[in-house]
């Protein structure tokens, strides 16, 4: 069975950074995709990493976020700097067809 599992998320100042990660367990992690879903609001993808490396951002985090590939420890990571409050979202990864549990991210003062 396909486990996504996401941590490092949690209570952060505006401006301040937090870096996510992902892993899947029994699967080499190559391709993944991060959505986040703020309260009242619907899912909404953010940046995807694809098998070939490349990757693609939703403009509201485009220039501040950056996916990259840990191969070491088989583990996808979300680089998230310039935090804003309206960042503050539960945050997921999406490994195919499987989605993680969550992570929580608050940018508050």
């Amino acid at each position: 069975q396909v486990q996504v599992v996401e941590s490092g998320g949690g209570l952060v100042q505006p401006g301040g950074s937090l870096r996510l990660s992902c892993s899947v367990s029994g699967r080499t992690v190559n391709a993944v995709a991060w959505y986040r879903q703020a309260p009242g609001k619907e899912r909404e993808w953010i940046t995807t990493m694809y098998t070939d490396g490349s990757t693609r951002y939703a403009d509201s985090v485009k220039g501040r976020f950056t996916i990259s590939r840990d191969n070491d420890k088989n583990t996808m990571l979300l680089q998230m700097n310039s935090l804003k409050s309206e960042d503050t979202a539960v945050y997921y990864c999406k490994y195919s067809i499987y989605w993680g549990q969550g992570t929580q991210v608050t940018v508050s003062s």
